[in-house]
């Protein structure tokens, strides 16, 4: 096209390949989260209510209801998609009709999983699902000082991380294995250690199991509040930055689980020189981890610069993680994996090299007018050149496809 061309030249001008940010960006794999397409229910425990912090608000038709038609609902955005990505799945989405319980879960329990993932090239991600349980109730999991509870829950991760094995194995593709607990309080406590002390003897005996690490990643996550333990979580991020850096496993940074004028990007740095790798949850919070669909926001284009501009892709494992039940879900899909792309390839597109030489010479003047010029360079055509050459549509013709397969699909299910 005249218009890719023409984009071409001028970003050449500035000593930036578009061409090469084009393969670049083809070849990052961003992990799909399964729960957007049905409100974190999963299959195990359908009728179960969520809980631990979890809410999913709105009712808009066509929520997926068994395992095959949520791989449907993913098969249409990952045809509006361009590139092979991976899905992270949660415990509670197993594909089986036996009657099981968390601490029971096995890799066979995912083999359609993985059979459908191979036969499109996609990997595998998982979680352990300590939320919506009657385990839970208390609002303590991992860090419970009732040990019958907490044994329960530590069983759960080691058998979690067995099915992450058997992903990363079966796929060729590492599999990220990420445990996030909800423990905390609603108000303020009296004894703030005693439940981390815990935590950190129940991660340990989760984590002593060793497994193939080119198969399986470990990852925690942290979170500063959420509803039901606005004044305490004991899985805070000093916590898990702490223990992750003195057992080797991955921190995982969600967008969502800081203070409201907190943001993720600045950490990268820090973290990553003292962590071989680390998982982002891309999200978008408003006001508190309320996990809207993302937007080609600041903070979502800051995340990406910092991944690229440092070179750090083959260290970070990019996730989304939000559920907006008040818009059509495989739309959500689509726009949240499209904006972190175009967010990357904006990034990919800047000539890193000579700012940070402007930068080394302290030439901040030129600094300042290179990075106000890329804001309005035509980053726009290149993508849509991307998505031409994936053969997935370019603009908002996605739009229409998706409003067919509500029409032909989703309806239908209401």
């Amino acid at each position: 096209m005249r218009s890719y061309e023409e984009a071409r030249e001028r970003y050449a001008a500035l000593g930036t390949d578009t061409e090469e940010a084009i393969r670049r960006l083809s070849g990052i794999k961003i992990s799909m989260h399964c729960w957007q397409g049905d409100d974190v229910k999963g299959f195990l425990f359908r009728d179960r209510e969520l809980s631990g912090g979890i809410q999913a608000t709105g009712n808009y038709p066509g929520a997926a209801r068994t395992p095959d038609e949520l791989r449907a609902d993913m098969d249409e955005a990952f045809s509006l998609i361009g590139g092979k990505h991976k899905v992270n799945l949660h415990s509670t989405y197993a594909d089986t009709d036996e009657k099981i319980d968390l601490d029971a879960i096995e890799p066979r329990h995912y083999a359609s999983w993985v059979q459908w993932a191979k036969e499109r090239g996609l990997g595998l991600d998982f979680n352990p699902t300590c939320f919506s349980h009657e385990k839970a109730e208390s609002g303590y999991t991992l860090s419970s000082a009732d040990e019958s509870i907490r044994s329960f829950w530590v069983e759960h991760c080691r058998r979690s991380r067995r099915v992450g094995e058997y992903f990363g194995r079966e796929l060729g593709q590492k599999c990220v294995t990420n445990v996030w607990i909800p423990d905390g309080s609603k108000d303020v406590p009296v004894d703030r250690y005693a439940p981390r002390l815990r935590l950190k003897e129940s991660l340990d005996e989760v984590f002593a199991e060793k497994l193939d690490p080119s198969a399986n990643l470990d990852a925690v996550e942290s979170k500063l509040f959420g509803i039901g333990s606005e004044s305490y979580v004991v899985g805070s991020h000093e916590f898990y930055m702490g223990y992750a850096m003195k057992n080797n496993v991955a921190v995982c940074l969600d967008a969502g689980h800081f203070h409201p004028t907190e943001v993720i990007s600045n950490k990268l740095s820090s973290l990553l020189l003292f962590s071989d790798e680390m998982l982002l949850h891309v999200s978008r919070p408003v006001r508190w981890d309320s996990d809207h669909v993302v937007a080609l926001d600041d903070e979502l284009q800051e995340i990406a610069n910092e991944v690229i501009r440092n070179g750090l892709l083959d260290r970070i494992h990019i996730g989304l993680d939000f559920f907006d039940a008040s818009i059509n879900r495989v739309a959500a899909w689509v726009i949240g994996m499209r904006n972190m792309q175009k967010a990357l390839l904006r990034a990919l597109l800047e000539p890193t090299a000579a700012m940070k030489k402007m930068e080394l010479d302290g030439d901040y003047t030129a600094r300042l007018a290179y990075l106000e010029e890329m804001k309005a360079m035509p980053w726009q055509v290149v993508f849509d050149e991307f998505c031409a050459r994936q053969n997935v549509p370019t603009g908002l013709d996605w739009l229409t496809e998706v409003r067919a397969y509500e029409k032909k699909i989703l309806a239908e299910r209401a």
